[in-house]
């Protein structure tokens, strides 16, 4: 399945792992990598030499194309951003931010750079910057979360950019067999219906999507008797790690999209991956099918 991004990437599958923080570490990165797609450590928050040892944790695991995906707001993302240069990934995805300021640093230490974008003006902004794809997230996604569907945000950006997009899943890899997150966890993932995610921090502007648990109904009714900010921040100090870590899913933070609804089964990532692309091949057949019959019944109509 060759596309533009598995040439850039020098990957078998146009399939992006999403740098969860808490989720995304070398464990997972690297099993994603090995069954073809292109694992990403998520860095979050994490000081540098955790990143560095995760980068070389992943690299003794596979000698596949792994990435890094770096939260700009971090306190330690100058750190991050020269160990990532130092220790020679395939490529960086970043989110919460402009990347522009490292990415003449990246860019000589050959490294492909790809910012997830909420919205068509970010899009052009990062292409114009140099960014070597784009991953444009829908506000059904799990965790940080923009104001924009991907069925409308998807094509607009298309649109205005010739840089490739990518294929990023999140959610479905949190519940894959090399991912190290809580049985409880993923048990919530799996079990979760259509109508179980829930949006908290509106109030805040740093809306994030998770499931709904004891944590997400006080965050809201403090929302609601607007309660400070600092309140709010004090209900969700940690709440991630206790639910990932921890496995503690009804005071934590089970960050997840609205596609939980339709992950029924732990799978290993190469699994994932071979469903995801077996179930693409037979879309792409029925479509080229459907356009043949069509042209064929307009030209008997003709």
């Amino acid at each position: 399945m060759q596309t533009r991004i598995t040439k850039l990437l020098e990957i078998e599958y146009p399939v992006i792992q999403g740098g969860m923080a808490w989720v995304a570490n070398a464990a997972l990165a690297a099993n994603v990598s090995k069954a073809g797609g292109i694992g990403f450590i998520g860095a979050a928050n994490a000081p540098a030499e955790w990143v560095r040892s995760e980068i070389r944790r992943a690299k003794e695991i596979t000698d596949k194309p792994i990435g890094v995906n770096v939260m700009l707001l971090s306190e330690h993302v100058d750190e991050v951003a020269q160990v990532v240069a130092e220790e020679g990934v395939k490529a960086v995805t970043t989110g919460a931010g402009n990347p522009a300021k490292y990415m003449k640093q990246w860019k000589e230490a050959g490294i492909r750079v790809i910012p997830v974008v909420a919205s068509v003006a970010m899009a052009r902004m990062m292409e114009r910057a140099g960014a070597d794809a784009i991953v444009a997230e829908g506000m059904e996604s799990g965790g940080h979360i923009g104001e924009q569907t991907t069925m409308s945000l998807l094509p607009q950006v298309v649109d205005a950019v010739s840089v490739p997009e990518a294929v990023q899943l999140g959610t479905r890899f949190i519940v894959a067999k090399e991912s190290t997150v809580s049985q409880a966890y993923k048990d919530r993932v799996i079990g979760a219906k259509d109508i179980d995610s829930v949006v908290t921090g509106r109030s805040t502007g740093h809306p994030v999507r998770s499931l709904r648990n004891t944590m997400t109904r006080q965050y809201l009714e403090m929302e609601k008797n607007n309660v400070s900010f600092e309140e709010l921040e004090h209900l969700t100090l940690g709440a991630l790690r206790k639910a990932v870590v921890d496995g503690d899913v009804a005071m934590g933070t089970v960050m997840a999209g609205q596609i939980a609804g339709m992950i029924k089964k732990e799978q290993n990532c190469a699994e994932i991956i071979q469903e995801i692309v077996q179930e693409a091949k037979e879309t792409i057949k029925k479509c080229s099918i459907f356009a043949e019959d069509s042209c064929g019944n307009e030209a008997e109509h003709a």
